[in-house]
C-alpha cells in the first residue's frame, strides 16, 4: 500500500484499517523509512517556512524568526519528533500488561506511528493563524486514532481501551514537555505563524511544499531514509539494552540513538576557532563587542561566535554558528532546495544556491537595513545583519570573513 493510500485509510477508515495494520509484517526500519520519517517532516518544514521565510504579524507589527534560529529549530524539532515516536512506543509496550494487553514492541510502534498520522498531516495547518484550531482538532483526532487502534494492536480488552489510551496520552504530554525543554535550550521564546501548503511528491520519492507566494521546498526522500535507518539501528540497540534490565546500558543506548539521529559523531567546531574567524574591523567599522559560547543538551551541541561593528550610524552584527552533527541534517527538510524571489513594499528577499552554498538575502531598497545568511557546504551558518548599510556592503563583509576557510575547519570526533 502506498503512503498516500495508507494515510487516507487510517484517517478515513480507522476501525477497518487497524486490523490490517496489526496483521502486517513490519520492522522498525521499514516503519521509520517508509512512513514516520516522511510524515514527521511535514509540520517542521511548514513551520520553518512560516516563521523564517514569510514571518508573521498583526496590528502593524511583523516578526520573522532569524534564518539561523529557524534552521536550528527545524532540524532539532525533526530529530525530537522522531525520538518522541520511539519513546512513546516503548511506553505503550511497557503499559500493555497493566491493561490486560500483550507486549509487542513492533505493534506498539505501529500504533504510535499510524496513530500520529492526523497530527503530522494536520501540523501544517498550525502555522496559519486562522486555521490554528484545525491543527488542534487534528491532534485530538490522533488521540481517537490511538484509541481505536490500541485494542487490535496491543490485544487489550475493548473495555480497557479508554483508560489505556488516557494513560498513554498523559505520558505523551510529559515526554513532550521534557523534550520541548531540550528544544527551547537552543530557541528563543518567541514563536509565531506563517503560511504554506503541501505540494505533490517529486522524483525519487521527494516531497515538495509550495507556498502561496510561489516559494518551493523539496524534502529529500533519500536523506530522510538514511536518517530513518540510523534511527532504526540505534532503536534496536536501545530495545536490547532495555530488555537486559540494565538501566545504565539503556540510558547509554538512548543517548546513542540521539547521536545517531544527528548523522555525525563529530563535535561542533571549537568555539575558539569560530571566534578567530571574526575580524577586528570590517568595511571601516571597528569591533565594539565579541561573544562566543557553546551549548549542549542530550548530546546535541552548538557553537556560536558573534561580533558587533560600528562607525557612526552604520553598524554590522556578524555571527558564525556550527551545529556539529546537526549540520549534516539541513538537507532533511530540503532547505538547500528552497527558492524565493520577492519584491514588495520597498523590500527585496531572495533565497538561492551559490555552488554548494545556500544564500538568503533580505534588504530595504533605501539601504536602511540589510541581512545576508549563508549556509556553507559543511553546514556552518554565517549571518551578517547591517543597519544603515546596503546589501553590497553586507556582501563585502561576508567575503572578508573568508567563507572558504570556515568551510575548511575541522570538527573533532566525540
Amino acid at each position: 500500500m502506498s503512503l498516500i493510500d495508507r494515510v487516507q485509510a487510517i484517517l478515513l477508515r480507522p476501525k477497518l484499517t487497524w486490523p490490517v495494520i496489526a496483521a502486517e509484517s513490519a520492522d522498525t526500519a521499514s516503519l521509520y523509512t517508509n512512513y514516520i520519517a516522511i510524515l514527521a517532516a511535514i509540520p517542521v518544514v511548514a513551520r520553518f517556512i512560516g516563521l523564517s521565510v514569510f514571518g508573521y504579524g498583526g496590528f502593524g507589527i511583523s516578526y520573522r524568526v532569524p534564518i539561523v534560529t529557524g534552521v536550528l529549530q527545524m532540524v532539532l524539532s525533526y530529530v525530537l519528533s522522531l525520538i518522541v515516536v520511539y519513546v512513546m512506543a516503548l511506553i505503550v509496550d511497557a503499559l500493555a500488561p497493566s491493561f490486560g494487553g500483550t507486549k509487542s514492541p513492533i505493534q506498539a510502534l505501529k500504533l504510535v506511528a499510524y496513530g500520529c498520522t492526523a497530527a503530522f498531516v494536520g501540523g501544517i495547518l498550525n502555522i496559519i493563524p486562522s486555521l490554528g484550531i484545525l491543527g488542534v482538532l487534528a491532534a485530538i483526532y490522533s488521540i481517537y486514532l490511538i484509541y481505536t487502534g490500541i485494542s487490535p494492536l496491543m490485544r487489550c480488552p475493548p473495555e480497557k481501551s479508554g483508560a489505556y489510551t488516557a494513560v498513554v496520552i498523559v505520558c505523551g504530554i510529559v515526554v513532550g514537555v521534557i523534550l520541548g525543554a531540550v528544544l527551547m535550550a537552543f530557541m528563543p521564546a518567541r514563536t509565531g505563524y506563517g503560511a504554506a501548503m503541501m505540494g505533490a511528491a517529486g522524483p525519487g520519492g521527494d516531497m515538495t511544499i509550495r507556498t502561496p507566494d510561489g516559494a518551493t521546498v523539496t524534502i529529500n526522500g533519500d536523506s530522510m531514509a538514511a536518517v530513518a535507518k540510523r534511527m532504526a539501528a540505534a532503536g534496536q540497540r536501545a530495545q536490547v539494552a532495555q530488555n537486559s534490565g540494565d538501566p545504565a546500558a539503556a540510558g547509554k543506548a538512548v543517548g546513542d540513538m540521539v547521536a545517531a539521529m544527528t548523522g555525525s559523531n563529530a563535535k561542533p567546531i571549537a568555539v575558539a576557532d569560530l571566534k578567530a574567524m571574526l575580524p577586528e574591523s570590517i568595511e571601516g567599522m571597528t569591533q565594539k563587542s565579541m561573544e562566543a559560547s557553546g551549548n549542549e543538551a542530550m548530546g546535541i551541541a552548538v557553537s556560536t561566535a558573534k561580533a558587533s561593528y560600528a562607525d557612526g550610524d552604520r553598524s554590522i552584527h556578524l555571527s558564525i554558528t556550527d551545529t556539529g552533527g546537526l549540520a549534516g541534517m539541513a538537507a532533511i527538510a530540503g532547505w538547500a532546495n528552497m527558492t524565493v524571489d520577492k519584491d514588495s513594499d520597498g523590500k527585496i528577499e531572495k533565497v538561492y544556491k551559490d555552488g554548494a552554498r545556500t544564500v538568503h538575502e533580505e534588504y530595504r531598497k533605501d539601504g536602511s537595513r540589510s541581512e545576508m545568511t549563508v549556509i556553507l557546504a559543511n553546514g556552518v551558518i554565517v549571518e551578517s545583519e547591517g543597519s544603515a548599510v546596503d546589501m553590497g556592503t553586507v556582501k563585502k563583509v561576508l567575503a572578508g570573513v573568508d567563507l572558504g576557510k570556515i568551510e575548511a575547519l575541522k570538527r573533532a570526533a566525540k
